[in-house]
């Protein structure tokens, strides 16, 4: 099997075309006739990544976030970018990714399905196909209702994360709710996997109470607070992680031939 049939089965399920126009999802460096034994899962092309794929003897490895977003004018060891390149080139690597087409038809999904949110809808419609909508994010209501501290360890413990920061609640050295939180009652979220800045209208349109998601700037959350709308910001990474462990189990329905490996999973930063 050679990585053309493979990529084709991919774009079966998640097309290219529901990718934002911005984005860059795709065949991102090596030849599509590439033979594949071997597949390398990982949420970005980090050098850590790369390195890992190469000791795995990896014909091809599968990314969430695009290796190349920009344009670029040279290829050389100036640069990690450049560095990256030639190690995949080197190692006879084919590097493929599934962003925004992943984020609108499998991301939202996935996340719903990890909080246990019931009568969901698509938070952010970007495409709507033969009646039914398609688009960025989750929003659905708890199983049981929740107060905001509670919603906030739920998250943290569904996605199986250290902490998580929730813009709304008191002093988190206080273990027991305050008067306020604990009269209101936590029972319709919004989810958006990665970047969720985008979304905050669109959860506030929808009646969400919470919108979980990451890279939540001070401004921003400040702002949907006086919305009426709390933010649990559980990261980037956070929230995106699973795609890896998904995306391992999938191919090894789809591809029973190939082994797949995905990459372990390590949060980007520790707080100190």
């Amino acid at each position: 099997m050679n990585c053309e049939e493979i990529i084709a089965r991919l774009e079966e399920e998640y097309p290219l075309d529901y990718a934002m126009d911005w984005d860059n999802s795709g065949l991102q460096v090596g030849r599509r006739s590439r033979e594949v034994r071997k597949i390398y899962v990982a949420l970005d092309a980090t050098e850590e990544a790369i390195s890992d794929a190469v000791e795995f003897e990896a014909d091809l490895l599968i990314t969430h976030h695009p290796l190349l977003f920009h344009s670029i004018r040279q290829v050389n060891d100036d640069t990690f970018i450049g560095r990256r390149i030639l190690a995949i080139i080197e190692h006879e690597i084919t590097c493929y990714s599934m962003h925004t087409n992943f984020d609108v038809l499998g991301m939202g999904g996935m996340n719903r399905r990890k909080l246990g949110l019931e009568h969901c809808r698509v938070l952010d419609v970007t495409r709507e196909n033969e009646g039914v909508e398609e688009g960025i994010g989750r929003v659905g209501e708890l199983k049981e209702p929740m107060t905001l501290r509670e919603t906030a360890r739920f998250v943290r413990n569904s996605l199986q994360l250290q902490a998580v920061r929730c813009y709304g609640l008191e002093d988190s050295s206080s273990e027991g709710e305050t008067e306020e939180e604990e009269t209101q009652m936590i029972r319709r979220v919004a989810i958006c996997g990665g970047s969720g800045k985008s979304v905050v209208d669109a959860a506030i349109r929808e009646e969400a109470q919470v919108l979980v998601t990451g890279d939540i700037d001070y401004h921003l959350a400040i702002d949907a607070l006086a919305r009426g709308l709390h933010i649990i910001d559980a990261g980037h990474y956070g929230t995106e992680y699973g795609f890896i462990d998904f995306m391992v189990q999938k191919l090894g329905r789809l591809f029973p031939d190939c082994q797949v490996k995905g990459a372990p999973v390590k949060q980007p930063y520790q707080a100190v």
